[in-house]
């Protein structure tokens, strides 16, 4: 039976990827929906963007745009690096490029370049790092960058969850423009949940790999998903984002 899998925040833990990758038992059947953040946090950036562009051979794949991706994207772009990106862990991207192959800057570059900001599928499914604030989609957000930022999308679904129900008049209008909303972008570990959290129709994928949390997949279909361990316990010499406070 073939899945669509999605996938949440990486942020540089390639052992992680290739450990719940096992778990879930991902075969080139899958279609593999990453939800962006390969990027910034543990050591292995590079070494992620790499096992990305060998899946993208073997796997029907849609790799979306997050925020720290277009960090990255600017600094193998231009050089200069970000003040921003540098503190919630742009320094342990470029220390990974330190190893990696010279020519794998220029192909990485074209890799960010061109990924999307989200993906709407068949049954009306969106998948979207951030959120969106357009009332009319992510397709009419006037500024693309909101799509891997916005933070209220996730933040009116945890509100709303807790008071209306789909079908009420007052329920959220953006909300219902889609069957169901995938993201990643705000760890659920702030919400003390170390597991996928679905507010009204909104799955939120992004467990906490970063910090002290795992990686997590998800089979969008059955709900059935998958984690790595913590990993920062696969990373036992390194602080991840853990030493930011945010």
């Amino acid at each position: 039976m073939n899945r669509t899998i999605a996938i949440g925040d990486v942020h540089g833990g390639l052992k992680a990827l290739q450990q719940v990758f096992e778990r879930a038992g991902i075969t080139t059947t899958d279609k593999l929906i990453f939800l962006g953040d390969y990027v910034d946090g543990w050591s292995e950036s590079a070494g992620v963007i790499d096992y990305l562009l060998a899946l993208d051979k073997t796997n029907e794949c849609i790799f979306l745009k997050g925020n720290h991706d277009e960090w990255c994207e600017e600094w193998l772009r231009s050089g200069k690096a970000n003040g921003t990106w540098l503190a919630h862990g742009g320094e342990e991207t470029i220390s990974s490029y330190y190893a990696a192959a010279t020519e794998a800057r220029s192909w990485h570059l074209i890799f960010l370049e061109q990924l999307p900001y989200y993906f709407i599928d068949a049954k009306k499914r969106l998948f979207v790092h951030a959120g969106f604030t357009s009332n009319q989609g992510p397709q009419k957000e006037s500024n693309i960058s909101d799509l891997n930022r916005d933070r209220t999308l996730w933040d009116m679904a945890v509100t709303m969850h807790l008071r209306e129900k789909p079908g009420s008049l007052f329920f959220p209008k953006k909300l219902n423009l889609f069957k169901e909303i995938y993201i990643g972008h705000t760890p659920t570990i702030y919400y003390d949940e170390d597991v996928p959290m679905q507010s009204c129709n909104v799955w939120n994928i992004d467990t906490g790999a970063a910090f002290t949390g795992k990686l997590s997949v998800m089979d969008v279909d059955t709900k059935q998903y998958w984690q790595s361990d913590p990993v920062y316990q696969l990373y036992p010499n390194e602080k991840g984002r853990n030493k930011q406070d945010n």
